[in-house]
């Protein structure tokens, strides 16, 4: 005797008509004709993973087609109504949780993550998913775990004037004169890799050791004529007046006489020295430009600075500080005879509009 699947698809007239129409049907839902090309083929006695074969599905979803049809009959082709998911927070809620997240954590933790967030929200009431709280974050573009430094500072009455003035001089040279403009690039540390790199090729960058080993630091004063580009720098061992007043005085002879010396520096605690101020004070052809507070960005010799560390510092090696000292004067003195050209500068020190 032939025993009977309970899942054994036999059709009617009527539903083999339906299920033939829908199966070469062009515009009905596609997981509709599916279904019904499925079924059709299962009624024709195919077994389950032949159908899934020629289908392209599953064997298992071909399974589970067959066992709904059953139940179900013409029904089972359309898709059964899916679960709303989680109940949707809130405009309240939303905001209650960017205001835990832009407070202080309650407990020993210094830096709220999406699942400190999270737990902290549930404890006060509000279920809420670590992912919802990132979705929530990322929609107001709050990132709790990031930080920027800034200055607190009062207002200087006197930055945009001062900023004119150095400016104005930046801009246009006074006759008979030199801009200079000097600053210290301290703590410069010598290192090296522990292991060599690997130089790059097509496809590949070069590679580098990430492990150094230090070798101590190397301080340098430096003086930029802003109108030639052309740099003088000094190895210094102790950043103090003395050491400024030396390398002053080094200015001073090495620069014609009758050339008034137009000397823009910040604010450094050597630069403003009693001892600093009393020497200038008898040397009147210095003129001093102090910037700003808080905005050295306005002494060009920064610049150069930068162009230091791009081109030598950042991917240099050097094993004794002594190696780094001379190396910076080898730099120094080639670029002065091939590169040095005044810098680009096109602010005024004017208030800046909007536009």
């Amino acid at each position: 005797m032939r025993l009977t699947s309970p899942f054994t698809i036999e059709l009617t007239q009527a539903e083999r008509e339906v299920l033939e129409r829908l199966g070469d049907s062009r515009t009905a839902p596609f997981a509709q004709v599916q279904r019904a090309s499925v079924i059709l083929a299962l009624a024709e006695g195919m077994s389950n993973a032949a159908t899934a074969r020629a289908a392209g599905r599953h064997v298992d979803t071909v399974r589970s087609w067959r066992k709904r049809f059953t139940a179900e009959r013409l029904a089972a082709l359309v898709d059964r109504p899916r679960p709303l998911g989680r109940p949707r927070l809130s405009a309240e809620d939303k905001l209650q949780v960017i205001a835990a997240a832009t407070a202080q954590p309650p407990t020993a933790d210094t830096v709220w993550t999406h699942r400190l967030l999270s737990d902290h929200l549930r404890r006060s009431g509000l279920a809420v998913s670590a992912s919802q709280v990132g979705r929530i974050l990322a929609c107001v573009d709050l990132k709790p775990h990031l930080v920027r430094g800034w200055l607190t500072r009062p207002a200087d009455p006197e930055f945009f004037t001062r900023a004119a003035d150095v400016c104005a001089l930046y801009r246009t040279c006074p006759a008979n004169a030199v801009v200079i403009s000097v600053d210290e690039k301290t703590g410069i540390t010598a290192r090296s890799r522990k292991h060599p790199g690997q130089p790059g090729r097509p496809g590949q960058r070069t590679r580098r050791e990430f492990e150094y080993i230090r070798h101590g630091t190397v301080s340098i004063i430096a003086a930029l004529n802003v109108h030639t580009g052309q740099v003088l720098t000094e190895r210094i061992d102790r950043n103090n007046a003395d050491t400024f007043i030396g390398f002053l005085r080094q200015l001073n002879e090495s620069i014609p006489a009758g050339t008034s010396i137009h000397l823009v520096i910040d604010n450094g605690s050597s630069h403003v020295a009693k001892k600093t101020k009393a020497w200038l004070a008898t040397r009147p052809r210095f003129n001093i430009h102090h910037t700003p507070k808080h905005a050295s960005w306005l002494n060009q010799v920064e610049l150069f600075f930068f162009t230091l560390t791009r081109r030598l510092l950042r991917r240099g090696q050097f094993a004794p500080r002594d190696e780094l000292a001379a190396a910076i004067d080898t730099f120094v003195l080639a670029y002065d005879e091939h590169d040095a050209k005044p810098y680009r500068w096109t602010y005024d020190g004017s208030p800046l509009k909007a536009a």
